[in-house]
Order: structure tokens, then C-alpha cells, then sequence
């Protein structure tokens, strides 16, 4: 009763929700702008890891929460050193630290190992390292790297996590409006094809994107979200959530024809509606749901966003979208067009006529997907900066920093100082001699043998030294996220724990390291989430025990398909891709399957023979699958051909991929399933056992 009384009350006070939605949007702009963005992918990484746990030292005991590599070519000794005190003096930036740093500081030049020299000189260039006061990521930092390359004038290069944030924000921010404006652009273009109406899919965009306002709005309560989230979440709601508002306009138009009025029309669309699309969305929420089983807390962050977005989307399709169609009811019907797709039961009569034959080709490529599948899983790469473009000024830094000084990364050492200088020496130069280190910079190492720690002023301990902890630098020839570097920490790490089993190994590539060990493990437990919470809904909804093993395997392939296609294309992909993918396929394409499922439900318990039921779910299906397939693609492809960033058009050309992948599965192969294993479904499904007894008959 309430049911049918909540869709009554909606059409009746269809103004009202058009002026309350509008007003929501102004708080929603006000707290989509309040809410910070996160852009360093590391701090997603659990705080109990030893290298998070040693940045936490390095800011508490050093004041030292970042720091940036800063190359300077060609420029006098006299420049540099100028350069050095405007830096120093820049709000946030803890100390540069450079030869004439050392130099100046009553030691003299001479008494300095060469080796200290050479980590700072190149033929034609000079390094200096930048320390913050503040975190990789703050705000702070931001703007201190921005002001250090005002200050160097276009003469210098800064490298580091902290200069890739900064590089990474302003190239989100230059972009973030036009993925959304591809989006919208796009999916306005396939409805407009593939729908019978020129005005609704303007309407559609109007309510999606209002339910995305206010969504993004609604995230200031998480404090902050990713740049990944900032910049897909908007392109991922309108991509999933699209499908809800036609299914409202198909189900508003086959209500109109049987009942007197628009209002009571849309009073059984909404009811018709919400129940058909809140049973389709729990399969999208359960796959981003699934995303926050991670690890790594950025599954959290997209995943607790998404889910939330999907909701809303469900909200929006049966109370916002009514509203506007009946505001703009008179203008719609001189609006309708023949639609372009045709009767699909003669295709239908065909697909089912040759089911044998799809049956063998899925047979035959479910074996090379999963091996290409799984080839794709084992060829990501976790380099941030190699996902982005090669002329942006950190790229170009790491360039120049592989090039002049032969380092691609840098690590810090955390050792108590509890330990003797003479073992903190032999810890150093055993380091040394690790494959791949550059140089190791530690007090020991800069004056050598032959100044005492004790006799060195407080202006130069400060710097690497604390009441705790000794702080040394290590330069890499390896780039970050490589089984070169990888392998090189762990001899590191061996030689720090030998010494101290307190020493603490920190920086980006023990960070990413980490990372990797974690996303593993990750992958699969996000797997088996999603799998087991969409297998579970199918079952309920399906009342089935065969039919989600059925959709599942079904969708399963058609994501090996998509991600084999990757590694067979020889294209590495980005670490966080293949999870976003495979959760987001599977609960976003898997409703395709769940709709022709249903309908050949429907029609077996109605009477129909096998061939039949199967023949009408398909060609019921075939528009509504299409529609929405293409809708998914449109939404995806223009961001994936567009973004100069490579995880945010990885995410989007594997989603606009897999939904035509999906499509093509569900149209051609699920037919075949259906016709196979149709015994079996009604022996498995309750209320379906009748059908074989009738048969029988």
C-alpha cells in the first residue's frame, strides 16, 4: 500500500521536487568545492607499514615530511648557491641542502669525500635536495614546489613525489570539466540514435547530472577524496546509472497506452521502475562495494563514492526524472522519432537457431582469454610518473635525473642513533656496494674518517641528525616499482635490519613496494568479493542455484576477453586498472544478463517451450541491451581517448571496452547457455520444475 501510495504523492508534488532539487544544488556545488583532493597514491597505503611508519618519524623527529630533487643545468657555482638561500627561505621548505650547503658550514671544502661531490655534480648540472616541513601531498608542499620553479626561473627541473603531485593536480584540473563534458556529449549523442525521442535524453542528462552534483557534494563528509575519484566518479554515475532513467521512459510510455491520464501513467512507471531498477542497481553497488574490501585504502575511497553515487542515481530515475517528464510532458510527445533499432526477432530466430555453434567458440576462447587474463594481471607497472605525459615538467626532471646524475629514485634510512658511528659507517659502505646504488649520504659519509660527529656544529647535525634517529640518503640507478629496485631494497633492508633491527627503510620505492606485495593479494580478495555478493543477489533475485553460476561465468570471460586484449596488444597497464575493471564490469554488465534471464523466466513459467522462451527474451532483450551497452561505451570512450593521464583513460577505455565485450556475450552466447542447460535452470529454480512436467505432458 505504501508502495503504491509513495508514486502518487511524487507525481502530485512534481514541482516541488523540481525546486527542492534545485535548491539542493547549492549547497552540493558549495561542498563539491570545500572537499579536498588527494593526489599522492601513497597515502592509501595502511599507516602500520614500516614505511609509512618511518615517514611519520622523519616528520616528527626531523620536521622533514617531503622532499624534491632539483637539477639545475648550466648555471655558475655563484647562481646555484643563490638559488639555494631563496629556496631555503620559501615558506614550508625545511632546507636545501647542497655542496656549498655543506661547504659553508665551517667544514672545509677539501676535507669532504669526492664521492659527496659527485652525488651533487654532473658535467653539466648540479643537484640539490629540497627538504619540506610538511607532507608529500599538503597543501603546503604544493605550493612550495610551485614556488620553487618561479624562483629558479625556468632554469632548473624538480623531481620527486611531491613535484608529480603537483604536475598531476594541474593537469586534473585543467581536464576534470572536459571528461565530464565528453561524457555527457557522447551518451547524449547514443540516445539520441538509439532512444525515440530528441528532447529526453536531454532530460535524462539534466537529472543524472543533477543526482552527480549532488553526489560529489555529499563527499565533503569523507573530508577528502582521490583524483581518481574526482575525476571518474562523475563519468563512472552517468555511465551505470543512465540505464535506470530509460527503463523509467519505456516503462512511462507502455503505461501511457493503457491508462487515462499522464499522471496515473507515471504514478505505475515510478512503482514499476523502482522495483526493476533497485533490484538492478544492488549488482552495480555490490561491485564497487566489493572495491572496499582493499588493502589499499583508494578501493575505500572510488568504492564508498561510486556506491553512494548509485543510490542516488536509483533515487533521482523515480523521483527528479518524473518530474520533469510530466513538467515537460506536451513538449516530449512533439519530440518522439522512429527509432533506429529494428524488430530483432528475426536475428533473435537466427542466434538461437546456431546456439551449438556459439557454445564451441566460447568453449574455445574461455582457455587463451584466461591465460592472456592472467599474463595482464602479471605485466602491470606501479610508476605513477610513466602514466603520464612525456613533456610534463616532472617527467621531464626524472628524465634529467636518469640522464645527468644516473639516479631514477631515491630512499632514506631511518638508524637509531643508538648505533656506534663506526658500525653506522660500515652499515654505509656496505650499502654502497648494493647493485644499483648510486651513492649513500649519511654524516659518517659526508665528513669521512676524519672529522668526529662530536666536533661538527648543530647547523649540520640538525640536518641528519636527531635525539633519535640518523638519517641517511640512498641514490638509485633504478626507476621505481622495478624487480631492480625491488630486489635492491630488499638487500637494503637486510643490511639495515643486520645492523639496527629498529632501522626503518623509507621513500617511494620502498613505499611502492609495499604496493605491490598488497595489490596481489588485493586483486584476488576483491575478486572473491565481488563474485560471491553478485552470485548471492542473482540467486535471490533469480531464485535460482544454476543461474548465477551461469551470468557469472558468462561475464567472468567476457572480462578475461578484455584484459587479455591488453596484454596480446603488448600494452602494460597501470596497477589499479585490472581491480577497478573487473569488479565494475561484472556489476555494471552482469544486469544485461540478469534482463534476458528474466524474460526467458517469465516466458517458461508462462508455457512457452524452451526455443521459444529463449527466442522472445532475446528479441525483448536485444534493444534494451544495446541501448545500454552503447550508453556505457559513449560515457567512457571520449575520456579514454582524451586524458593525457594514464590510469584515469587505462580505467575508462577498459570500461568503454568491456561494456561492447559484455554486450556482444550476453546477446550471442546466453542464449546458447540457455538453451543447454534449460533443464537444469528448471530443475534448480524455484517455481520452474512445473515447466518440465508440462512438457512431459
Amino acid at each position: 500500500m505504501i508502495m503504491k501510495k509513495v508514486p502518487e504523492l511524487i507525481v502530485k508534488h512534481r514541482v516541488l521536487i523540481l525546486v527542492v532539487s534545485l535548491l539542493l544544488m547549492i549547497p552540493s556545488l558549495l561542498g563539491m568545492l570545500a572537499t579536498r583532493v588527494n593526489y599522492d597514491m601513497l597515502t592509501y597505503l595502511p599507516k602500520e607499514m614500516d614505511t609509512m611508519t618511518g615517514q611519520d618519524e622523519l616528520l616528527k623527529e626531523f620536521g622533514k615530511g617531503a622532499f624534491s630533487m632539483v637539477i639545475f643545468e648550466g648555471m655558475p657555482e655563484e647562481e646555484v648557491a643563490e638559488a639555494c638561500d631563496e629556496i631555503a627561505a620559501i615558506p614550508h621548505v625545511e632546507n636545501a641542502l647542497w655542496y656549498s650547503s655543506l661547504g659553508d658550514l665551517s667544514i672545509p671544502m677539501e676535507i669532504l669525500p669526492t664521492e659527496v661531490y659527485k652525488a651533487f655534480n654532473s658535467d653539466n648540472a648540479t643537484m640539490m635536495i629540497v627538504f619540506y616541513d610538511t607532507s608529500t601531498s599538503a597543501d603546503e608542499t604544493l605550493e612550495a614546489v610551485s614556488k620553487i620553479k618561479q624562483v629558479a626561473g625556468g632554469k632548473a627541473f624538480v623531481s620527486g613525489m611531491s613535484a608529480l603531485v603537483t604536475d598531476l593536480k594541474d593537469l586534473v584540473e585543467r581536464e576534470e570539466m572536459i571528461y565530464v563534458g565528453l561524457a555527457a556529449g557522447l551518451a547524449l549523442v547514443a540516445m539520441m540514435i538509439f532512444l525515440d525521442n530528441w528532447l529526453i535524453p536531454l532530460l535524462f542528462l539534466g537529472s543524472v547530472g543533477m543526482m552527480i552534483l549532488l553526489n560529489m557534494g555529499t563527499n565533503i563528509i569523507f573530508g577528502e577524496v582521490s583524483f581518481i575519484t574526482m575525476a571518474l566518479a562523475a563519468v563512472l554515475q552517468l555511465a551505470v546509472t543512465m540505464d535506470y532513467s530509460i527503463f523509467l521512459w519505456h516503462s512511462y510510455n507502455e503505461m501511457k497506452e493503457k491508462e487515462p491520464s499522464s499522471e496515473k501513467a507515471m504514478a505505475k512507471a515510478i512503482h514499476k521502475t523502482f522495483g526493476a531498477v533497485a533490484g538492478s542497481s544492488v549488482t552495480t553497488v555490490a561491485g564497487f562495494v566489493a572495491l572496499c574490501f582493499m588493502s589499499y585504502k583508494l578501493g575505500i575511497d572510488l568504492g564508498l563514492v561510486m556506491a553512494k553515487g548509485v543510490i542516488l542515481g536509483v533515487i533521482g530515475c523515480v523521483t527528479v526524472l518524473p518530474a520533469m517528464i510530466l513538467v515537460f510532458d506536451k513538449v516530449l510527445s512533439k519530440t518522439q522519432h522512429r527509432a533506429l533499432l529494428p524488430k530483432m526477432g528475426g536475428l533473435a530466430k537466427r542466434i538461437v537457431k546456431i546456439f551449438p555453434v556459439f557454445l564451441v567458440a566460447f568453449a574455445a576462447i574461455t582457455v587463451p582469454a584466461y591465460v592472456n587474463y592472467s599474463a595482464t594481471n602479471e605485466e602491470v607497472y606501479y610508476d605513477l610518473g610513466a602514466s603520464l605525459p612525456e613533456d610534463m615538467d616532472v617527467v621531464v626532471a626524472n628524465k634529467k635525473l636518469s640522464e645527468e646524475f644516473k639516479m631514477a629514485s631515491t630512499h632514506m634510512i631511518l638508524l637509531p642513533t643508538t648505533v656506534s658511528e663506526g658500525e653506522a659507517r660500515t652499515m654505509l659502505e656496505r650499502m654502497e656496494e648494493v647493485d644499483g646504488v648510486k651513492f649513500v649520504l649519511g654524516l659518517e659519509s659526508i665528513i669521512g674518517e676524519r672529522v668526529p660527529i662530536e666536533f661538527l656544529p648543530s647547523s649540520i647535525t640538525t640536518v641528519l641528525r636527531s635525539d633519535k634517529w640518523e638519517l641517511a640518503m640512498v641514490g638509485s640507478k633504478y626507476d621505481t616499482g622495478s624487480d631492480e629496485v625491488n630486489a635492491q631494497i630488499d638487500e637494503l633492508n637486510r643490511i639495515l635490519k643486520e645492523t639496527s633491527s629498529e632501522g626503518l627503510l623509507i621513500g617511494e620505492a620502498p613505499a611502492m613496494k609495499d604496493m605491490i606485495q598488497m595489490m596481489d593479494g588485493d586483486f584476488r580478495a576483491v575478486n572473491t568479493v565481488s563474485i560471491v555478493l553478485v552470485f548471492i543477489i542473482i540467486a535471490i533475485v533469480e531464485k535460482s542455484a544454476i543461474l548465477p553460476v551461469l551470468l557469472i561465468a558468462l561475464i567472468e570471460v567476457a572480462i578475461f576477453i578484455n584484459l587479455g586484449i591488453s596484454h596480446l596488444q603488448g600494452e602494460s597497464l597501470v596497477f589499479i586498472a585490472p581491480i577497478c575493471l573487473s569488479t565494475i564490469q561484472l556489476g555494471a554488465t552482469v544486469d544485461y544478463a540478469i534482463l534476458m534471464t528474466t524474460r526467458y523466466k517469465s516466458e517458461r513459467m508462462g508455457g512457452k517451450d524452451k526455443r521459444r522462451a529463449v527466442e522472445i527474451a532475446l528479441s525483448t532483450s536485444i534493444p534494451s541491451i544495446i541501448v545500454s551497452g552503447m550508453g556505457l561505451f559513449a560515457a567512457t570512450i571520449g575520456v579514454a581517448i582524451y586524458s593525457d593521464i594514464g590510469m584515469i583513460s587505462q580505467i575508462c577505455l577498459l570500461l568503454a571496452r568491456g561494456a561492447v565485450i559484455s554486450m556482444a556475450m550476453v546477446i550471442l552466447v546466453l542464449p546458447a547457455m540457455l538453451m543447454l542447460f534449460d533443464k537444469v535452470i528448471c530443475l534448480t529454480t524455484i517455481g520452474m520444475k512445473k515447466c518440465l512436467t508440462k512438457e512431459r505432458k
